[in-house]
């Protein structure tokens, strides 16, 4: 059950080229009452229009700088706007309405500073995952607790929420998809409490088309080892 006014609560959609399913998402987010911040990272479509159409918070990027950057750029939109929880919310139409309470729940409760979504804790949310996809994301798993020490069950599910503490706390310098190792190895850094909640995930022809490949993967990895070189 949603609470009573989600007016606290800042949803951060990353958006590339996501025209097609934007206004879809953004609806339906205004509707059930919660602020909405935008960051279009240098679409090329007409992302802009979409999103210039409802009343969000609407922060562009001049060219793509990949989705660590957009996540950073949006948790700095929302601090600002005042925002006391966060949720981050795929802008593909994938992830579940219904599920945003799920993850703000444990928050509210004070039980946790940060909630990540899974689509592996519920025997029909796997069901839901294709095999080639589930194998992937067992690899990002692997890769993820061993870079980080964080072991979670879904590595790179864009459902997310987090207080506006642990928000204030986090600082993101990864622009690529290195960023969820980071992610999690910031929530270790500051002694973050982290829980995961089921979380319900749609594909399509569409998302599967823009997710992540295998070969990826080994790029991911080369970033976030040559990102913590740099530093």
């Amino acid at each position: 059950m949603r609470a009573s006014s989600d007016r606290d609560v800042f949803v951060i959609v990353r958006a590339f080229n996501e025209a097609p399913t934007l206004a879809g998402v953004l609806e339906d987010l205004l509707g059930a009452g919660y602020s909405v911040v935008v960051v279009d990272d240098g679409s090329s479509d007409a992302t802009p229009q979409a999103a210039r159409a409802f009343p969000v918070l609407y922060v562009r990027h001049p060219i793509n700088l990949g989705p660590g950057a957009a996540l950073q750029t949006g948790l700095t939109a929302a601090l600002r706007a005042g925002a006391r929880y966060i949720v981050t919310f795929d802008a593909d139409g994938q992830h579940a309405l219904a599920d945003i309470p799920h993850c703000l729940a444990p928050l509210r409760a004070g039980e946790a500073d940060f909630a990540s979504g899974s689509r592996f804790l519920r025997r029909q949310d796997r069901r839901r995952v294709p095999l080639g996809r589930r194998l992937l994301l067992l690899g990002a798993v692997a890769v993820n607790g061993l870079l980080t020490g964080c072991w979670l069950s879904d590595a790179h599910n864009g459902l997310r929420a987090l207080t506006r503490e642990a928000a204030e706390r986090i600082r993101l310098r990864e622009p690529t998809f290195a960023y969820a190792s980071e992610l999690l190895a910031e929530i270790r850094r500051h002694g973050l409490r982290l829980v995961e909640v089921p979380a319900t995930v749609t594909y399509t022809k569409r998302s599967l088309a823009k997710g992540q490949r295998s070969w990826n993967a080994i790029n991911v990895v080369l970033d976030y080892l040559a990102g913590k070189v740099l530093r």
